[in-house]
């Protein structure tokens, strides 16, 4: 009996002990120690959560076993909030140390909208991060040729032009981030996105990449629904292919100060390269710089016969005709609906 009973308590210290280890040195995951880690402790987190965020990323092998150091250090409470350069596998106590004293790099959040141009972008970069504003234009606007090496499908950009490529996103700047590493961050971030695209379907069609962002900075511009974007992607493929004019007034908009939505006739025969109402083709280069949802709609245009497109909606919805007459008929009902 005794023989049982004492069995039964090594199996219950066993059982205890495998339990301990599981909350407390069992690591969250695997990782490769060293790797650099840039991780955000909110506002408000507990040591409980800030734990997790740190196990999650790998930064410390287990969260229970980070609560526990954090009490032995007397510093729970006493973590700070901010973003921090870690790396994965990190000691405990350095961890908690670097979490005390709070973070020694600040940084700026910034966020980047879907189909700004380039001096919107420099604008908010200049407001916001303090990062010169002609630095950054002069850059953008005429420096491709410094930036081909790492991606070469700036080579022979318009005129230089970074135009197309300054992906649109919330990004976390360093304090003092020069106009060039802004840059540079933008474009790693475009290979990112694009990367995600299967371009299949426009290289088929003919279409390098430079024009694909030409195509999906248009539909930026010109498609107000989400789900609409396809559906004016369609209609440059069509007219393309039939080698109509675009006649799209974003295109022209693009060159006028201001950048209008909505053009006169006047404006329309404003003389520009981008000018669609009077040159055959796409623009020379991308008229915004789109997001990942335009890049796939340029890519993969829906399977219509439309190659007309009017605003007839306060929502942003427009109106698709395959023919003039239909297309003059969404035209009445947009002056109905806009009053001019």
């Amino acid at each position: 009996m005794a023989l049982i009973a004492v069995a039964v308590l090594v199996g219950t210290l066993a059982i205890a002990s495998l339990m301990v280890w599981t909350t407390l040195y069992r690591p969250a995951k695997a990782v490769e120690r060293g790797r650099p880690v840039q991780l955000e402790v909110p506002k408000g987190a507990s040591t409980t959560q800030i734990g997790a965020l740190l196990a999650e990323a790998g930064v410390v092998p287990n969260a229970a076993m980070f609560r526990v150091q954090t009490r032995l250090a007397e510093a729970d409470g006493q973590l700070r909030a901010g973003v921090y350069d870690l790396a994965t596998g990190m000691p405990y106590d350095l961890v908690i140390d670097r979490l005390e004293k709070g973070p020694t790099i600040k940084y700026v959040t910034i966020t980047i909208p879907e189909g700004w141009v380039a001096k919107r972008i420099a604008d908010r970069l200049d407001k916001k991060a303090g990062i010169p504003r002609d630095e950054f234009l002069d850059l953008a606007s005429s420096g491709a040729e410094e930036f081909a090496t790492e991606h070469p499908y700036l080579k022979g950009a318009y005129r230089g032009s970074l135009e197309g490529y300054l992906f649109p996103k919330t990004y976390r700047l360093k304090e003092g981030t020069t106009a060039r590493e802004a840059i540079e961050i933008m474009l790693d971030q475009f290979d990112k996105e694009i990367a995600q695209v299967d371009a299949s379907a426009a290289e088929k069609a003919g279409f390098s990449l430079p024009e694909l962002v030409t195509i999906a900075s248009i539909i930026e511009r010109e498609a107000r629904i989400p789900k609409e974007r396809r559906l004016v992607s369609s209609v440059i493929y069509n007219r393309l292919k039939r080698d109509m004019r675009l006649e799209i007034c974003s295109t022209v908009g693009y060159v006028l100060p201001g950048n209008p939505f909505r053009l006169t006739v006047r404006q329309t025969r404003t003389p520009s390269p981008y000018n669609t109402y009077l040159h055959k083709g796409l623009t020379p280069g991308p008229i915004s710089n789109p997001g990942l949802a335009s890049l796939k709609a340029a890519a993969a245009p829906a399977d219509t016969d439309f190659i007309f497109y009017v605003l007839t909606g306060k929502d942003g919805s427009q109106t698709y005709a395959t023919n003039a007459a239909d297309f003059a008929k969404a035209k009445r009902k947009s002056k109905e609906v806009f009053g001019k």
